[in-house]
């Protein structure tokens, strides 16, 4: 059962790849040169998806990775921001 909610600003992305070396089981470049959320679905121009409790530390750690700050986790069950 999902208990958060990955969201991924794409534009944003400048493809420094760090999510993708510490969590590369989630997260892989894309031929335009940014990440992807593997098996993420497209809203807009930014990808999301809904994870697990086990997958939370992995998606952290990727989003705290990121020097750009464009992976946001949010708790499912009480709307609050993860990261």
């Amino acid at each position: 059962m999902a208990k958060f909610k990955i969201d991924l600003v794409k534009n944003d992305c400048i493809g420094c790849g760090a999510c993708t070396a510490v969590s590369p089981e989630f997260w892989e470049m894309t031929d335009d040169g940014k990440t992807t959320i593997k098996g993420g679905e497209k809203v807009n121009s930014n990808e999301e998806m809904e994870i697990g409790e086990k997958d939370l530390a992995s998606n952290k750690e990727a989003a705290e990775s990121c020097p750009v700050n464009v992976i946001h986790i949010t708790n499912l069950e009480n709307n609050e921001k993860v990261i």
